[in-house]
């Protein structure tokens, strides 16, 4: 068996910070892989920081992949017109800020590269002069948006009612779609909050009417509840903004030290609204703060006794929502907490703790933050769909649910 490759959203270079992938029509950057509807004015916008004093030469790589993010059998010239590699170009210098750092944007389509097929796609960064090696890689989906979606949650699951879980139903009329085998030809991916860890992907549903695939009393559809995003916003380096407790300066980083965190499973819900582990740059006094937002440390602390058997990891955009050295918590018995620091570019962020067993690649949000069943999560539903002629999955439907 081929061994699979790593798809995720990911940064690779250490100097690479604060990746960004979005629909460049929306505003502010929402959870999940990013959207462009096939045949519309939608753009990708994809951006980050390269912390140096002077530009670097870099490159992308734009690779189709089938519905489980596995690169397709496709040839690049099948599913775009154009190269599926160009430069990157719009590129601007930091001003006025302590740490030096190059901003790049990538927006695609360009005039390098038009996207002609539906479907999954990674975007690989890599230097010009060493094409081998991968700086940074994200995510983005294109749909055709010819099938549609209807969907609910509820609280009276087949687990519980009103506890810790919320449970989905689905109908996805596919009349449209163009699939020949209604039953076989279809697959659906649902995701919360913009996780990978937890998503689930359905192969059939439970029956089907006429060209409506309907999924309802399903147990991948349940998922734990867990809670609002935690926040705190870090935008001027004179003054600590919500839930900072102070700002220090210890050369060459401005420090920002969060208010300390604690357990939330044994509370009762706080509505609270958040953009689920979304990030927004922001400096409070600029007009550019792409190029004129700072660096800080953040520092983040978990009051909570040592749990031998889990590690906590910040789960948020930032950290790519992977479960890595850079977004591991670690105990500190000096001060009995788990800590941990990253260089973070200023905003407003909203993040939340999991935890995690040894050789599970699944985050629990009960050991810390809680599963409360009024939760207002963010379910995305992604629908594919591929003929049995066809070499590729095709993505025909998106639908975002957002609970009232």
């Amino acid at each position: 068996m081929a061994q699979r490759r790593d798809t995720g959203n990911a940064v690779l270079n250490e100097r690479v910070r604060t990746l960004q992938v979005c629909n460049a029509v929306l505003p502010y950057p929402m959870p999940g892989e990013a959207l462009m509807v096939l045949g519309t004015d939608d753009m990708i916008r994809i951006s980050f920081d390269v912390l140096n004093e002077d530009r670097d030469y870099l490159r992308y790589e734009v690779i189709h992949c089938n519905a489980d993010w596995q690169p397709s059998q496709l040839a690049y010239m099948e599913y775009l017109d154009g190269f599926n590699e160009g430069t990157i170009d719009d590129y601007d210098f930091s001003q006025g800020t302590t740490v030096h750092y190059v901003h790049y944007t990538l927006t695609l389509p360009n005039e390098q590269t038009r996207l002609t097929r539906s479907g999954n796609y990674l975007v690989r960064i890599y230097p010009e002069n060493d094409p081998d090696e991968t700086w940074a890689q994200c995510r983005f989906v294109v749909s055709e948006q010819s099938a549609s979606v209807t969907a609910s949650m509820t609280s009276r699951t087949d687990i519980d009612v009103n506890r810790a879980h919320q449970q989905l139903s689905l109908e996805v009329d596919a009349s449209h779609a163009d699939v020949d085998d209604i039953f076989n030809e279809i697959k659906v991916t649902v995701t919360q909050n913009g996780r990978s860890d937890n998503a689930v992907t359905l192969t059939k549903p439970l029956r089907v009417s006429g060209k409506t695939l309907i999924y309802e009393h399903l147990q991948p559809l349940i998922f734990k509840a867990g809670n609002e995003y935690r926040r705190f916003e870090n935008l001027s380096t004179n003054y600590p903004g919500q839930n900072v407790e102070r700002i220090e300066w210890h050369g060459p980083y401005y420090h920002a030290v969060l208010e300390p965190d604690s357990s939330r499973a044994g509370e009762s819900y706080h509505y609270d609204e958040t953009i689920s582990g979304s990030f927004v740059v922001r400096e409070y006094n600029s007009s550019e703060s792409d190029v004129e937002a700072d660096y800080n440390v953040v520092h983040f602390t978990l009051v909570h006794p040592e749990t031998p058997g889990f590690d906590f990891y910040i789960d948020s955009d930032v950290t790519q929502r992977r479960f890595s050295p850079e977004s591991r918590m670690v105990y500190n018995r000096a001060t009995g907490a788990y800590e941990h620091a990253m260089l973070l570019k200023q905003g407003a962020y909203s993040y939340q703790y999991l935890a995690v067993a040894p050789g599970s690649q699944t985050g629990r949000t009960d050991i810390i933050e809680g599963d409360k069943y009024e939760t207002r999560n963010r379910y995305r539903i992604h629908v594919y769909a591929r003929r049995h002629n066809e070499r590729a999955d095709r993505l025909v439907a998106v639908r975002d649910l957002i609970p009232q």
